[in-house]
């Protein structure tokens, strides 16, 4: 009797727009603030801070749930909230006493916060699945809610972009790290952990010799496009779109960079 090996398949009936299209409207709402932030992430050499005040978020979630409040709920985008302004807080002090060494102090921030989730878990017998869900996200079971909720959350950072003129500016290192975990918050509760790493730092890496309004243009152009092929690419081949949407971030960002100018932009340039 012949061994039967499985075939991989497309799944063109998963194509629905109604199930892609609002994941693909939730990734374009994590981009409008996560393009500008992570050019700015970059310029600063603070790269693993999104690590750090995405698990620090998730951390206020698992407390949350740990107390047996609704994941989803207001109490629980409450905790989530209250515990990155505090990392964010935490971090702006550290930043200013021992500048030398934060990227150091930021990873440490990210293997504690880790840490914690990982005993609030060990008890819980849905703590794989609550686990998966903070590091890939749902992004293909977002709700109509949730993305009101993000789209003003973008609309507030951005009126407060406007104000302070440039998050990196001198005298609002404070108010960077503050707006930083407010924007980190909203997005991990939408598409996890390693999109939201991904949405900051792919598109700002690919887009290094440009400056500027092209340099913006650019980056949003490859992550609007990683997000299309990556949810096309999972809904055809079953696959997580998370992870797809990663890969395909990264892929794109590496040919958008093999391409692009020689020249680089100078450091500190404001986008």
């Amino acid at each position: 009797m012949s061994e039967v090996h499985p075939t991989f398949a497309l799944h063109w009936d998963a194509l629905d727009p109604a199930l892609l299209g609002p994941a693909l409207l939730a990734g374009l709402l994590v981009l409008i603030t996560h393009v500008p932030l992570g050019i700015q992430v970059l310029q600063r050499g603070i790269v693993f801070i999104d690590l750090a005040i995405a698990q620090i978020a998730g951390l206020g979630v698992l407390i949350a749930a740990s107390l047996g409040w609704e994941t989803q709920g207001w109490a629980a985008q409450a905790a989530a909230a209250g515990a990155a302004v505090l990392g964010a807080l935490g971090l702006t002090w550290t930043e200013r006493r021992w500048p030398e060494v934060q990227e150091a102090l930021i990873g440490v921030a990210f293997v504690i916060a880790s840490c914690l989730g990982l005993l609030l878990l060990a008890s819980n017998p849905h703590g794989g699945e609550h686990l998966k869900d903070l590091l890939v996200g749902q992004i293909l079971w977002v709700s109509p809610g949730q993305l009101g909720a993000m789209a003003l959350l973008d609309t507030l950072l951005l009126m407060a972009w406007g104000f302070g003129r440039r998050f990196g500016g001198a005298g609002h290192r404070a108010g960077f790290y503050l707006l930083f975990a407010l924007a980190v918050t909203g997005s991990v509760q939408l598409v996890g952990v390693y999109l939201v790493f991904a949405s900051l730092i792919l598109p700002a890496l690919a887009t290094r010799s440009r400056s500027g309004a092209a340099r913006l243009g650019a980056a949003f152009g490859v992550g609007v496009a990683a997000y299309a092929l990556g949810l096309l690419l999972s809904a055809l081949g079953d696959l997580p779109s998370g992870a797809v949407i990663v890969l395909a971030m990264a892929a794109l960002a590496a040919a958008l960079a093999a391409i692009g100018p020689r020249e680089r932009a100078p450091e500190g340039v404001s986008p």
